[in-house]
């Protein structure tokens, strides 16, 4: 069994997918870039990983994703440029993406799925227990979700898995877990996962979403992992093998998630992520609230 209680430090995040659903405007924009307020989603995400320790970034990238890579580095010129004007402000939001992780690419090549992303990792891994955090979730910095996931792996070694209770009419569209109560509330050991199954196989109203904590024995698995559904290599049959031989990997565990999250891979979820968190913001939350509410009494 290939249980490490070693300190995570790793973070994988998937980021070679085409965006097909927000077409045209990912025809020459990454998806990931798209703006959620004025950041774009996948600085969100990289600033999760760091809120719960994990400094080391790999992204795994395809062709036209340039634009992630110069986002997390330095731009000189616009930094000299505010430095000039004395806009300390902006230069310090211009700053932050740069200073925020250690991060490194790797291009997927052929995108074959998730799991195959996962696999790109490999080499960067090693033999060390890692996170991978999804891209179109997006989890509220006041529901620290990840930090409770790296906690439940290094105590109990193995793999964790994030879950959250989905409508049954909703359950065709994720990976679904079997489940047993363990004694902590939130936590739960997976018994079983079904990808995107039909309502009536589901075996719980449990949705993987976007949050992984992974033992390294899955890439030896992923290697052997035949493409499973819509042709592609997914991570669900890989953790559903580990779910039944701990001796392989260990456990698998999940978290059971309350907590907010936004799905930004779907356009009515991605603008109403907008809207929330605007009227959050002190600097925009009072006077768009305002427009807000004379918006729908009026037009609506």
């Amino acid at each position: 069994m290939t249980q490490s209680h070693t300190r995570i430090s790793k973070a994988v995040i998937p980021a070679a997918g085409l965006g097909t659903r927000f077409l045209p405007a990912t025809k020459a924009t990454p998806k990931e870039m798209l703006p959620v307020v004025d950041k774009p989603a996948i600085q969100y995400v990289v600033e999760e990983a760091v809120a719960a320790g994990l400094s080391d970034v790999l992204m795994i990238t395809g062709r036209n994703k340039r634009p992630l890579e110069d986002h997390f580095d330095r731009n000189y010129e616009l930094e000299s440029a505010l430095t000039r004007k004395g806009d300390a402000e902006r230069l310090q939001k211009v700053q932050e993406s740069s200073d925020l992780a250690t991060m490194h690419y790797v291009r997927q090549g052929d995108p074959r799925g998730l799991g195959h992303a996962v696999l790109c990792a490999a080499p960067h891994v090693g033999d060390q227990p890692f996170a991978v955090l999804l891209g179109d979730d997006l989890i509220d910095p006041r529901d620290p979700l990840l930090a409770r996931m790296v906690e439940i792996q290094e105590r109990e070694g193995g793999s964790v898995v994030a879950l959250m209770e989905v409508a049954p009419e909703q359950i065709h569209m994720y990976g679904c877990a079997a489940v047993e109560p363990t004694a902590d509330g939130d936590v739960v050991r997976v018994t079983g996962l079904v990808e995107k199954p039909d309502r009536a196989d589901a075996p719980s109203s449990l949705a993987i979403i976007g949050r992984y904590v992974l033992d390294p024995a899955v890439f030896g698995i992923l290697r052997r992992t035949e493409p499973g559904r819509g042709g592609e290599i997914q991570l669900t049959d890989a953790l559903q093998l580990l779910a039944e031989d701990e001796k392989i990997g260990g456990p698998v565990h999940g978290v059971v998630f309350k907590g907010r999250r936004y799905d930004t891979g779907d356009r009515s979820d991605y603008l109403r992520t907008i809207v929330r968190l605007a009227c959050e913001r002190e600097d925009l939350g009072p006077d768009f609230r305002t427009w807000l509410r004379s918006y729908v009494t009026e037009e609506m």
